[in-house]
């Protein structure tokens, strides 16, 4: 699927190049509500650090603890 919605974008949040609905920025494989500009991101699309990204992209057997220090470039937010 989209990682985004095309309503009409009201609070809205910048996070990965492009605005989002508070409640649409969530990670692809657990669906939890995510900060822009605090989560990782593969493709474009977000995920949570801990576990998905860790789970889905890290080294194979670091599914757990503090992984995402060292894999993810916070994205700039870009103010009005």
């Amino acid at each position: 699927g989209r990682p985004y919605c095309h309503k009409p974008c009201y609070g809205k949040v910048m996070s990965l190049g492009r605005n989002w609905h508070r409640p649409c920025l969530r990670c692809q494989r657990c669906r939890k509500t995510l900060t822009a500009g605090s989560h990782a991101e593969h493709d474009g699309v977000p995920y949570c650090h801990i576990p998905c990204y860790g789970y889905l992209f890290g080294p194979k057997g670091v599914n757990i603890g503090d992984v995402g220090c060292y894999i993810y470039d916070p994205v700039e937010i870009k103010s009005k």
